[in-house]
């Protein structure tokens, strides 16, 4: 099972993430309480040991600022959060990847437009207000409905220690990403969620 903190903002829960296995940190370039200055991004990443992957978050961005903000960081996976075409992303093959808010089973029909496009989706919980970061379940039925249309799937929304063994043993995705539900505040997390978190993934994944 693959793990993504989502949301870092500096390089001490960068690290702490890192220590207890977390396979992939990320950064968010778009409007948010955890938006983080590409610059700053940049040097938490060079202080990052081989093998842990760096995720870009972007909401309907500038594909030349995307390219200017991956290449300063060196990102390895550029996550599309908002209502990019696939034929945008296909620009960003093989580093792309899609996320989907879910609100219904009509939510997963323009998922079939990336086949080809991106590594894999992201399954995250619709709002009409936010892009994400909503702390909110969704119906992981969904996310189950998904895995057949042919993509990874990495599952998001409002996960945390307490809810994360029953998110992989229903939906069993390539991977989670976890946010604000191991958090002190929005930016800053906490510690010792973050090793409950892992502790709980580990024994689901057994």
């Amino acid at each position: 099972m693959k793990v993504k903190i989502c949301g870092i903002t500096n390089t001490e829960d960068a690290l702490k993430a890192v220590e207890l296995g977390v396979d992939a940190l990320g950064f968010i370039f778009a409007k948010s309480p955890r938006m983080i200055e590409p610059e700053k991004a940049a040097a938490i990443i060079r202080s990052l040991p081989p093998f842990v992957k760096s995720v870009g978050v972007f909401v309907n961005e500038d594909p030349k600022r995307v390219r200017q903000v991956a290449e300063l960081c060196g990102l390895d996976i550029i996550q599309f959060h908002g209502d990019e075409p696939a034929e945008l992303l296909a620009e960003f093959t093989p580093r792309a990847i899609k996320a989907f808010r879910l609100k219904d089973g009509s939510s997963l029909e323009p998922v079939k437009l990336y086949h080809g496009k991106v590594r894999a989706i992201l399954l995250d919980t619709y709002s009409d207000k936010k892009w994400g970061g909503t702390g909110k379940t969704f119906d992981w039925a969904l996310a189950v409905k998904a895995k057949t249309l042919g993509f990874p799937v990495i599952l998001s929304g409002g996960l945390d220690p307490a809810n994360i063994q029953d998110a992989i043993l229903t939906v069993r995705p390539h991977a989670v990403d976890v946010n604000s539900g191991v958090e002190e505040r929005p930016g800053k997390k906490d510690h010792n969620l973050m090793c409950r978190l892992m502790e709980n993934i580990r024994r689901a994944s057994i």
